[in-house]
């Protein structure tokens, strides 16, 4: 991420924040449509990510062209276009992004939707045939977010199912597996949260599992596990938070072992 898109999300997160309850779902649901229609037009697209064009007239077109859309919708679009990004593919993470921030701020306390985009992932990671299924470029957009809204019917908040939606209907290149961790990201950081990410030949026990995030929270802050079953890992742990990895696996033990016998 270059420095003008650094800068450029941070003032749009601030403009979320001004916001306050008026930034909910139904306006993230508004971002995720702008932000489809932008991708699917070359032009507007360009229009809207040039950093030499007018501000103001870009936010003038952005009130023109998404005059359907709710009032905090077109706000936060105005300000985003307003802004310098480094490319326009910067432009259309900004405005998923903001719309999974919108999400997370106006969810119910009781509402864990960071889990429950971890608890989707798994499923996704140990079936490969529905990872194929979503991932298709065969499949339409409508049958991908028909099978999720199956599948996450009555299993997952309304909140979630909005983001898998989205994650499917713009991929944006990505895996499926990709961006949902990246959407867990952006969730969990509106929270004030960070994940760790849990590496384990079987699930962790609840006891241990809260003893490990109690003890690495002394060090990172409030921690959110995400709890990933591989069976490569033969014994022991893990972890990775943002860059850090902390590695205390039998595997990674016998890879060393195995480079020092060979040195």
């Amino acid at each position: 991420m270059g420095s003008a898109t650094r800068e450029a999300l941070a003032r749009s997160v601030s403009a979320l924040a001004d916001l306050g309850s008026k930034a909910d779902l139904a306006t993230a649901e508004d971002l995720f449509a702008a932000g489809r229609v932008v991708a699917d037009s070359a032009q507007l697209r360009a229009v809207l990510s040039d950093p030499t064009a007018d501000a103001e007239g870009k936010a003038a077109l952005v009130k023109r062209v998404f005059a359907s859309l709710s009032e905090p919708a077109v706000s936060l679009l105005g300000v985003i276009v307003a802004q310098r990004w480094s490319s326009h593919d910067d432009l259309l993470a900004a405005i998923e992004e903001l719309g999974f921030r919108a999400i997370a701020a106006s969810a119910p306390r009781n509402v864990d939707v960071v889990g429950e985009l971890f608890t989707f992932g798994g499923a996704v990671t140990s079936d490969a045939q529905l990872e194929l299924a979503l991932r298709s470029k065969l499949a339409t957009s409508d049958s991908k977010v028909a099978l999720v809204e199956r599948l996450l019917s009555g299993r997952a908040s309304k909140e979630t199912v909005a983001i898998v939606r989205q994650l499917v209907e713009q991929p944006r290149g990505r895996s499926i597996r990709e961006s949902l961790r990246a959407a867990a990201r952006v969730v969990a950081a509106q929270e004030g949260l960070t994940i760790a990410t849990v590496y384990a030949a079987a699930p962790l026990p609840d006891a241990q599992a809260e003893r490990l995030r109690s003890v690495l929270s002394a060090t990172y802050g409030d921690l959110k596990l995400n709890q990933v079953v591989d069976p490569s890992i033969i014994g022991g742990l893990r972890v990775q938070i943002g860059d850090d990895v902390i590695d205390g696996s039998i595997a990674s033990r016998l890879a060393e072992l195995r480079l020092q016998l060979a040195g």
